[in-house]
């Protein structure tokens, strides 16, 4: 594997940040348990490029992912500097797609989380029961399963269901976010999944569900500028930098 001062030395700042980024985001996301191995996927736009973009080595545990092991790569799968690992082939169909149909998208995040594929098994899909939920209900979008993400053709049915949405279930499959940073897709992965886990936990009850209403629903976005103080994903950042420089240091080698 490259060392992290000879990647570094190959790139711009601006890239070298986005790759320190995504390797925490990765760490992140093996942190919170929402990691499947190594068979889920976290892509982000390479900075200052149209449609390059760096993902995960194939192979490696998310734990394990660093700054400099992360492979860039173009729209039709060419390493654009050399690296020792090979990407997941299904990741790259979905990412490739996102990547090139949405410009505002720097991150594209997606997991097969057990609460999140439960979810996605329900024919109601996503249900108002939470806070949380008012949130992805606003932007969510539903793909239908197709089996593994292997074909291009899958690609146009994929993004039209995502549309300009920041959330997407795929049914049977699990859960999907994008964002304009990567702060952003993480954030809002952290709240689709806890918006799955509290539904699966409120159906388990047994008892009498009830839903928030559609009104509450309609002013989320609002209602989520005014709590992040128009600060967005970046309120809450820092802090999980923080957490993982003591808990998972070394993502950024």
């Amino acid at each position: 594997m490259s060392s992290s001062a000879s990647v570094r030395d190959q790139v711009s700042p601006a890239e070298w940040q986005a790759r320190v980024d995504l390797a925490a985001c990765y760490r992140l996301v093996a942190r919170f348990g929402w990691d499947d191995l190594v068979f889920t996927h976290i892509s982000a736009r390479v900075p200052g490029t149209e449609h390059d973009f760096l993902i995960n080595p194939y192979g490696l545990l998310f734990e394990e992912i660093t700054a400099s092991s992360l492979v860039k790569i173009d729209l039709d799968g060419k390493k654009l500097l050399p690296s020792p690992y090979e990407i997941n082939p299904a990741g790259f169909t979905i990412h490739s797609a996102i990547h090139a149909a949405r410009a505002d998208v720097q991150c594209v995040l997606h997991t097969h989380s057990l609460n999140g594929v439960a979810v996605s098994a329900q024919r109601g899909g996503v249900l108002p029961l939470s806070q949380q939920s008012i949130f992805v209900l606003a932007s969510l979008g539903y793909h239908d399963y197709e089996g593994v993400a292997l074909r291009d053709d899958e690609k146009p049915r994929l993004v039209r269901d995502l549309g300009d949405r920041g959330f997407l279930m795929l049914r049977n499959h699990g859960l999907l976010t994008v964002g304009e940073s990567i702060a952003d897709a993480f954030l809002r992965m952290y709240v689709f999944e806890a918006t799955c886990t509290i539904q699966v936990r409120a159906q388990a009850g047994g008892g009498e569900l009830v839903s928030v209403d559609p009104r509450i629903i309609a002013g989320a976005a609002q209602q989520q500028v005014a709590v992040m103080r128009g600060l967005g994903a970046g309120l809450v950042w820092p802090g999980l930098l923080r957490k993982l420089d003591r808990d998972r240091p070394g993502y950024a080698e």
